[in-house]
């Protein structure tokens, strides 16, 4: 499931980074390179916290195996996804 959440987040964050200019108009100014700087910082301590949250806590409990387990799942089903995207995007171009 903290792949899925992280491919909903991904796709949200690319919806508003592909309709920004129609969302909040041309800025001409700092405000748009900031705004992007620290979009692009939350994104890190979400996705991070989605792909590393649970199996960390898992492994500070002592819960080694299914932290180490449940890492290699999230990765899994990201490497998955990636790939759909991927053959996606090829079959769109």
């Amino acid at each position: 499931m903290n792949a899925l959440y992280t491919l909903i987040y991904i796709v949200l964050v690319a919806m508003i980074m592909q309709n920004g200019e129609k969302i909040f108009g041309k800025m001409s100014n700092y405000v748009g390179p900031v705004a992007f700087l620290l979009l692009f910082t939350l994104s890190a301590l979400i996705v991070g916290t989605l792909i590393l949250g649970k199996p960390l806590m898992l492994y500070l409990s002592n819960k080694k195996k299914e932290a180490v387990f449940l890492f290699s799942q999230i990765t899994t089903w990201l490497a998955v996804f990636t790939l759909i995207v991927l053959i996606i995007a090829i079959l769109l171009k």
